[in-house]
């Protein structure tokens, strides 16, 4: 083991090869008082040892990353990023394909630990479009294979249920290309049960809380988990978990991945499928024969489960309740009993979603495997069940110890491979190290002829009545004096007595300590029989994902041929995954739950002492201290230890070995417990290794003393210095500082005494010449003075020539006040006159017209303000342009006032007809529209005055002299939608043409005058009047009342 400082703590060392004793206690007690520290990270050479805090810890930021990061295993404190950064960069760099093994029990943190692996690794590899899609793409594998592989236990909410090994490829470069993800051992069973307290996988129960109404009416499922008996009809929400959340994220995961829509429903499908099975219920009855028969009890559940894979609900029915049994020619229909019926709806639930997925590790692998034949390194990160000892172990236990078993004889070759390669290189004599080789119970549990899988299958295979008695017998038999092997009846035949070694169990010794095994169920799980049936009742299904897992169910590949066993796959299984990892370079992760309770920060010393013996940690640190327990290159070493010699310190100008042997001779340690190797040294025992750590020490308080010292002289040198120098310049500084007073005061004293005489000389010729007409004289002077000031500076700060601008200097002095508003009057006359000298003849018109309007109108109409923003055209008909309008046109000529589309009001029905309105600078004509021909020609000089409304309407009437031609038919009443501008266009013609004013009248009641005498008009302001126009209704034949908005 490489050292540095981070690593020696005489009470918590960070790597436990350094631990002296080493004992099981010690080791548990170093481990405590780490994790007491919120260490939770230990190192055994280059294993990483992790007890899982059950909280979050701030030691994962970005600015953790960044100091891991190419940083020496040993230089800093032990953390999994250690690890994950060696590897990397051994692979990278030195082109070594790498492999992770995490292992430990169920909620030690093995699946946290490969996620930290993977996102360190993502995040110190390089950035770019492409290789961030392919690093969240193997992120995004971890939520996908979590809902459907991962399921609350006693022991962890969140426990994997199966093994992952991912292999992930990099490119020369070190940047990812891709992965590719083998499963191992899906924990099947617990589809159809488990224990109280337990929950199944965490797809069920993300679906049923995160799927929107639409889909689970869709896949005909109840948002209910107690609903259905798969999921043991109890509760299932976690305080610490949000399945709803979880779905969503998953859902975003496979879109990330590369799933399409379809994909995921078919995928959805197939769970709800298994889901709804465990609510198929089963009768019995008997046939006609007397046989006993099984039938579907609630057709409905079948009924759904046919609708959403496309299948005959017959075609299951059968499937589920009967049996063909094929005997060479012969076919024969058998049907099931009740408990046979649900052995087989619980084999095929159990089928279809191990085969999904099976099928989803296959279909992530189709989106991250890399396409290109390129040349690739490759790193695996292996994440699998640790050691396991229950209460009662079965066949699930069994094979998971035979692959730690195989884990542990791997761990033990390739350390003690690397030591000897290391040694070799160094040119240290290797001597063999004795330890226990687990080869032998491998063997025992592996070999083809007389191990325990190979008697379970020959067990399976055999005909005749076969059973777990039969097994065990068998292995009694043929085992009975392997010393690794024991049973009740092997026992018995020593004469050694055991109660706690039941009858129906085997116990094997493995190196972990020994395991008692129930053989209960071994034959049925490791047959993992499907009926043929079922196979093809899948198979004719209409679902083409759910067709696709079973391709035996198709009849033209039928087969007699009996599948594989379980054992036999996974056997296999190991077996190639054992050569993967021996092609290339380990990296250990063991991960330690330190209580079962879950509780943040707990340590319980005999939990942990057990999973130290499971893991066999003990054996590991005696393997690492074969022969020499620390090594460390010359280089670093001399660096850290050179005070300790007087002739290599402060400075070795030499070779670093040279320097090496020179610090270690004059330190007379025992030859025996140092080697010198090509570039490193090596110390046999700690305690030699903590021995100089203590001199160090020693030595480092000294020179910190010295340089203390040292430094404290300096100081008080440099002060005594800087003091001096600031006394002499502040002496300086105040010398001048006097002198330059002196001066002022003379200076002052002197321009004092020049006043006085110039005053007195002054008073002297003011007596003599000024005496009598002094006061006039200096008052006249002062005020031409102020006068010619104020004038000056008003000259210079005259306000803007713009006319809207009204401000004015203040005067600065009382007695200008009067002027001073004189001369802003005057200011501002002019600067009006000049605006309108400047204005344009039509701009002075369109001005005067409105000044009259505002004389006419303001604050006496409500229309008046809404005219503001509408400019004064005149000429609204295009006389000129339309050629309709040629006559009206020459009727006008070149005295054209206003052209205006009117309404006139009949005088006895009050409707409106439109009229064409001209008004001339002598006649104002009334023209019908539609023939373009004058119907009324009125001169000025007949009108005697004009009535308006208060209101916002166009309504006014216009008052004609009896004595005129067309004045004896009465008044005119029109409608305008240019009032304001007509009647001030009018006022301004008539006044020019008579040289009178027009009278005009703003009220809401006036008389007019028509043909059969005079009417009275009242105008009111209604809702009902039409936002058009106002609305005339005779009332009577002398009244007339007018509705306006």
């Amino acid at each position: 083991m490489e050292g540095s400082s981070s690593l020696l703590d005489a009470e918590a060392v960070a790597d436990l090869v350094l631990l002296d004793p080493l004992t099981e206690e010690s080791l548990v007690q170093t481990l405590q008082e780490r994790f007491r520290r919120r260490d939770i990270y230990t190192y055994i050479g280059n294993v990483v040892i992790s007890v899982n805090p059950y909280q979050s810890l701030p030691i994962y930021t970005p600015e953790k990353v960044e100091e891991y990061r190419n940083c020496s295993f040993f230089a800093v404190k032990p953390h999994i990023y250690a690890i994950a950064d060696d590897a990397y960069r051994s692979l990278r760099d030195r082109d070594r394909d790498q492999c992770i093994l995490i292992t430990g029990e169920s909620g030690a943190g093995k699946t946290e630990a490969s996620k930290l692996v993977m996102s360190y690794v993502a995040a110190v590899s390089s950035k770019g479009e492409e290789v961030n899609k392919v690093k969240e793409q193997l992120l995004q594998s971890n939520p996908v294979l979590e809902a459907f592989g991962n399921a609350k236990t006693v022991r962890n909410d969140n426990s994997s249920r199966f093994g992952k090994y991912m292999d992930i490829e990099f490119d020369f470069k070190g940047d990812p290309l891709g992965g590719v993800i083998s499963n191992y051992l899906l924990e099947k069973s617990r589809i159809v049960r488990h224990v109280k307290g337990e929950r199944n996988f965490h797809i069920f129960y993300q679906l049923l809380a995160g799927a929107s109404p639409q889909l689970l009416q869709q896949l005909k499922l109840r948002q209910d988990c107690g609903h259905y008996g798969y999921l043991n009809h109890e509760g299932s929400s976690l305080p610490a978990m949000d399945d709803a959340a979880n779905f969503h994220a998953m859902q975003d995961a496979m879109r990330i991945i590369g799933f399409s829509p379809a994909e995921v429903t078919e995928l959805l499908q197939v769970t709800a499928v298994v889901l709804k099975l465990g609510n198929v219920q089963l009768s019995s009855s008997f046939q006609a024969s007397g046989m006993e028969a099984c039938s579907i009890s609630e057709p409905q559940e079948l009924r759904e489960i046919c609708e959403l894979i496309g299948l005959d609900p017959g075609t299951l029915e059968r499937a589920l309740c009967s049996r063909t049994v094929k005997a060479r020619d012969e076919t024969v229909l058998t049907t099931l009993t009740v408990p046979q019926g649900y052995y087989g709806r619980d084999a095929l639930a159990k089928n279809i979603y191990s085969r999904l997925f099976d099928w989803l590790g296959e279909r992530i692998n189709a989106s991250i495997q890399v396409k290109s034949d390129k040349q690739r390194k490759v790193m695996g990160v292996l994440d699998i069940y640790g050691f396991e000892i229950f209460q009662d172990n079965g066949f699930e236990q069994f094979i998971i110890n035979y692959c730690n078993e195989k884990l542990q004889q791997i761990f033990i070759l390739m350390t003690l491979k690397e030591e000897q390669e290391e040694y070799v290189r160094e040119g240290i004599q290797w001597t063999p190290v004795e330890f226990f080789d687990n080869s032998i119970i491998c063997n025992l549990i592996e070999n083809n002829t007389t191990g325990i899988l190979a008697m379970l299958d020959e067990e399976c295979l055999r005909p005749g009545v076969v059973n777990e008695d039969t097994f065990l017998t068998k292995l009694n038999q043929l085992l009975a004096t392997h010393k690794h092997y024991e049973s009740k009846e092997t026992q018995n035949a020593r004469r050694v007595t055991d109660a706690s070694l039941p009858l129906r169990c085997f116990r094997i010794h493995h190196y972990a300590g020994k395991v008692t095994y129930n053989v209960t169920g071994f034959i049925e799980k490791n047959n993992d029989l499907l009926f043929r049936d079922l196979s093809q009742a899948m198979w004719a299904a209409r679902h083409a994902l759910l067709r696709s897992l079973f391709p035996e169910g198709d009849p033209q590949k039928a087969s007699l041929k009996l599948p594989p066993t379980a054992g036999f796959q996974f056997k296999s299984s190991v077996a190639m995954l054992m050569r993967n990892l021996y092609s290339k370079n380990p990296n250990y992760i063991r991960c330690i739950k330190p209580n079962d309770t879950k509780s943040a920060m707990v340590f319980t010393p005999e939990l942990v002492l057990a999973q130290v013996r499971y893991l066999g940690l003990l054996e590991n640190v005696r393997v690492r201290r074969a022969g020499y327990a620390f090594r460390q290159l010359y280089g670093p070493f001399l660096q850290r230890y050179k005070m300790l010699n007087a002739q290599t310190w402060p400075r070795w100008d030499r070779g670093d070995r040279e320097g090496t042997e020179v610090l270690l001779a004059g330190l007379e340690f025992p030859a025996e417990e140092l080697a010198f190797g090509h570039t490193k040294i090596f110390i046999r025992s700690p305690r030699t290794l903590f021995d100089l750590e203590r001199r160090r020490q020693e030595r480092v308080a000294q020179l910190a003393t010295l340089i203390q010292k040292t430094f404290r002289g300096w100081r008080c040198r440099t002060q005594y210095q800087l003091m001096r120098k600031s006394q002499i310049l502040i002496s300086a500084w105040f010398r001048g500082h006097r002198q330059k007073n002196r001066y002022k005061q003379m200076k002052r004293s002197a321009l004092i005494l020049q006043a006085y005489a110039r005053g007195w000389k002054a008073r002297r010729t003011y007596r003599k010449y000024f005496r009598s007409s002094a006061s006039t004289s200096l008052a006249n002077f002062i005020y031409r003075r102020l006068v010619q000031r104020y004038l000056v500076g008003l000259a210079k700060n005259l306000p803007p020539l713009s006319v809207t601008d009204r401000t004015w200097p203040p005067a600065p002095y009382r007695f200008l006040d009067n002027t001073n508003q004189e001369l802003k009057n005057i200011f501002y006359h002019w600067k009006c006159k000049k605006y309108r000298d400047e204005l344009p003849a039509s701009r002075r018109v369109q001005l005067q017209a409105r000044l009259c309007a505002s004389e006419l109108f303001k604050d006496k109409k409500t229309l008046y303000p809404k005219s503001l923003q509408q400019p004064f055209r005149g000429e609204y008909l295009g006389l000129k342009q339309n050629p309709k309008y040629q006559k009206l046109h020459a009727v006008a000529k070149d005295k054209l006032v206003m052209a205006d589309a009117v309404r006139k009001v009949n005088r006895a029905s009050g409707k409106t007809v439109p009229r064409l309105l001209l008004l001339t600078t002598e006649h104002l004509v009334l023209a019908d529209p539609k023939a373009a021909q004058p119907k009324t020609v009125l001169s000025l000089s007949d009108i005697r005055g004009v009535s308006v409304t208060r209101f916002s309407d166009g309504f006014l009437a216009l008052h004609l002299k009896e004595v005129s031609t067309v004045g004896a038919k009465g008044d005119f009443l029109l409608v305008s939608d240019h009032l304001i501008e007509l009647v001030t266009r009018l006022y301004q013609t008539f006044e020019a043409t008579t040289g009178q004013a027009l009278p005009l009248h703003i009220t809401d009641r006036f008389s007019t005058r028509f043909p059969k005498g005079d009417v009275s008009i009242t105008v009111v302001e209604s809702p009902k009047a039409s936002t058009n126009g106002p609305v005339c209704k005779k009332k009577g034949s002398n009244k007339m009342e007018v509705l306006v908005y």
